[in-house]
């Protein structure tokens, strides 16, 4: 009889825990990666306190400047790393990767595996000199032309060093995707993991030291360590060994007829994202000055990075989304999409509500660090909007998983839009006017038109391509 007790209590626990895993939707591959957006949240907090401590507000601009300028490393990637892992997923669905590094499978599969791996890899080398090339003398011109009085700020070598370290990650990166396209999402998102922990690590040590405007280029250099180790690994290396060896022959992914008509609308919208995303900064900085770019900077920082803990639960499912859809299993897609979204929506609309009470009473008690980020009511705006945001990335990734764009004409028209806005409210108002402006757009054009286009293709491709009933 105690032995059956005990039996039942022994079950009641995993009967719990499966319950609860279901409904929060955590598997491996989330569990890693949410572990590691909330290291990256939680270091944010502690890099934000070393900032106000170590920064004057004239440096926390060009901190957070530096962050925008290098972000137009994007110029020269075009989307390329999302439009490999959708081409690896969809070929991954007909292949078996073995623990040794080997694979099994359809042999058509695999030379087109391989073929997108060698494409990538040439891709991104000849890419990340151009992209060194071109961001260094970018920054020191926007610096040199829009300098400001006051104290001199010593910007030049963490510039250079901020772009050296990306151009290394940007060789990088690439390959991750791909691996995360093959099925190892959850053994990358350990290693992320590791990269935010050293990265920060060494961000931090930066600052402690009173080199804060290096904290950039060491959380890449941190980044790369990591992510170096991680590929030279067995057996990782042993699976990309051969497949940037492996004779492709005539079975090769073609770059017009395959990447590039979904490539160019990715690469498109991704540059459009700049605009949408990055072009604050580099404004209020040229026209209200280094510290109204860094209350701005932080703010974005903050809610990026509350932002990116939810988004979690849908970047982990980019991989299986192409599977499901190159297999034609939609209904499975829908329920593991609509499942996911609700999941990460709720969690992103708690911790933001969350951390606006935590700013709140920041205002009162610690008057000092609120300085240095927007005031309260702008910042809820700036949490509205990215809810907003995180609803349209994650119906995009559920679109671009049947490997089209079809978000193009919206990117384009609400970039135009947000982008003159950005520029004439940035240099008449101010950093308040520019997020009035951001919330705005987004909850009359950028959000409606995004979830109209979400339905509409969704019913199309489904029920005519498909044959599938959304």
């Amino acid at each position: 009889m105690k032995t059956a007790v005990g039996d039942n209590t022994a079950v009641a626990p995993r009967s719990f825990r499966a319950q609860l895993k279901h409904w929060l939707g955590l598997d491996s591959a989330i569990a890693f990666t949410v572990m590691a957006r909330f290291w990256s949240a939680t270091a944010g907090v502690v890099t934000v306190l070393l900032i106000a401590r170590f920064l004057t507000p004239k440096e926390q601009g060009y901190y957070y400047t530096f962050s925008s300028l290098v972000a137009l490393q994007i110029v020269f990637e075009l989307g390329f790393s999302f439009v490999i892992l959708q081409l690896a997923a969809h070929e991954r669905a007909q292949l078996t990767f073995l623990p040794d590094g080997e694979i099994a499978g359809n042999a058509i599969s695999h030379a087109r595996l391989a073929s997108i791996l060698q494409k990538s890899v040439r891709w991104y080398s000849v890419a990340a000199v151009l992209m060194a090339l071109a961001l260094l003398p970018t920054g020191f011109y926007f610096f040199i032309v829009n300098k400001h009085a006051g104290a001199e700020v010593a910007w030049k070598l963490p510039w250079c060093l901020l772009v050296l370290a990306a151009a290394l990650i940007f060789q990088l990166d690439p390959v991750f995707s791909f691996l995360e396209g093959c099925g190892s999402v959850s053994q990358v998102a350990r290693m992320r993991l590791g990269q935010a922990i050293l990265g920060s690590l060494l961000a931090w040590t930066a600052m402690a030291t009173h080199h804060g405007l290096f904290s950039p280029s060491m959380m890449i250099l941190g980044q790369a360590t990591v992510g170096s180790a991680f590929l030279l690994t067995s057996p990782r290396r042993r699976l990309l060994k051969n497949l940037l060896f492996y004779k492709v022959g005539e079975h090769f992914v073609g770059w017009r007829r395959e990447i590039w008509p979904f490539q160019w609308r990715i690469a498109i919208s991704w540059l459009c994202g700049y605009f949408i995303f990055q072009l604050f900064n580099p404004v209020l900085f040229a026209y209200q000055g280094p510290i109204a770019a860094g209350r701005m900077g932080m703010s974005l920082s903050i809610a990026t990075s509350i932002g990116a803990v939810a988004m979690a639960w849908m970047n982990t499912k980019a991989s299986p989304f192409g599977s499901l859809v190159a297999r034609g299993e939609i209904a499975a897609l829908d329920s593991l999409f609509f499942r996911t979204l609700w999941q990460s929506t709720a969690l992103l609309a708690a911790g933001a509500t969350a951390f606006f009470v935590v700013l709140l009473v920041a205002s009162y008690k610690l008057p000092h660090l609120a300085m240095r980020v927007l005031p309260p009511w702008t910042f809820a705006l700036l949490l509205l909007t990215t809810i907003m945001n995180h609803i349209v990335f994650s119906e995009a990734l559920y679109l671009r998983a049947h490997k089209r764009e079809p978000f193009l004409g919206q990117t384009v028209v609400t970039a135009i839009v947000l982008g003159c806005t950005t520029f004439l409210l940035g240099k008449f108002s101010g950093a308040n006017a520019v997020t009035v402006g951001y919330f705005a757009i987004g909850i009359i054009l950028g959000f409606p038109s995004a979830t109209y286009i979400f339905i509409r293709k969704r019913r199309e491709w489904h029920n005519h391509t498909i044959g599938v009933k959304a």
